[in-house]
């Protein structure tokens, strides 16, 4: 088949134009700035990709915890944290923590709360909730990242960030201090450690174990350890005494029989 010239003109200049693009955006590519990793808010950002926690934000989990049951809904801005268990009574007891507040219902019964069991039973419902979401409550508004740099666990490069709560919007934990480690090729959350002052004081590390993806989520459990010698000031090392080996393991956080169901928008 012969062109006539001018549809042969026609066929180069779109062939020039269409180079001429693909130039420019390499090297408008290669021109971009690099992303600023002394910024501990870009290390979170891809730690909540890497994590798919984008998906979170519309989804449900239900697991079991330590012999009790949870369903954790988040939908367009709106959360229902909720636990289930049979008391030593032999009584069902739901606890759901939501927008509105804590509710307790005892055999289906709706039930008044002292002020020091309304306090427990939060603390406690909502700390499942936090570590079960993780990292997805690190870009809280109250939260408070500093990058403490680069380490090394097990021969395995790390960002370490260090994160505490600002009091307004901070919760009844605003006063715990908590770290984490962030892969630095990888940006998975492997580790993490925390000082506590709910109910007693003490503090933890957190190594990321049966790791596995559902429905595009990384979800892990932890084996728990722990070291009576540090403070609040001292728990950034963790690191180094976790490399040493010389944490004792308390014990295990598994969530059993997990099902991710991704909600509507």
């Amino acid at each position: 088949m012969n062109l006539s010239p001018s549809v042969s003109t026609s066929i180069l200049t779109r062939l020039r134009i269409a180079c001429l693009v693909s130039l420019v955006s390499l090297i408008l590519g290669a021109c971009a700035a690099p992303e600023d990793m002394s910024d501990p808010q870009t290390i979170v950002d891809k730690a909540l990709e890497a994590h798919g926690s984008s998906i979170l934000e519309n989804a449900r989990l239900t697991f079991d915890f330590r012999g009790r049951q949870f369903s954790i809904t988040r939908q367009n801005g709106m959360f229902s944290y909720v636990r289930s268990y049979t008391d030593s009574t032999g009584s069902t007891i739901k606890e759901t923590l939501s927008n509105d507040g804590l509710v307790r219902d005892v055999d289906g019964v709706r039930t008044e709360m002292d002020s020091e069991l309304y306090r427990r039973m939060e603390t406690s419902v909502n700390s499942v909730s936090y570590f079960v979401l993780l990292p997805l409550p690190l870009n809280d508004p109250a939260a408070v990242k500093t990058l403490l740099g680069e380490v090394e666990i097990l021969g395995e490069p790390y960002y370490k960030i260090d994160v505490t709560f600002r009091q307004e919007g901070g919760g009844r934990d605003y006063q715990d201090r908590f770290l984490y480690w962030f892969h630095r090729d990888h940006f998975t959350m492997d580790y993490m450690a925390y000082y506590y002052y709910t109910d007693e004081e003490g503090s933890r590390f957190r190594q990321a174990t049966n790791i596995r993806e559902i429905e595009g989520v990384r979800i892990q459990d932890y084996h728990n350890f722990k070291s009576d010698s540090l403070t609040i000031e001292t728990i950034d090392q963790y690191d180094e005494l976790f490399s040493q080996g010389t944490l004792e393991l308390v014990s295990e956080v598994n969530l059993d029989d997990l099902i991710l169901e991704i909600l509507d928008q």
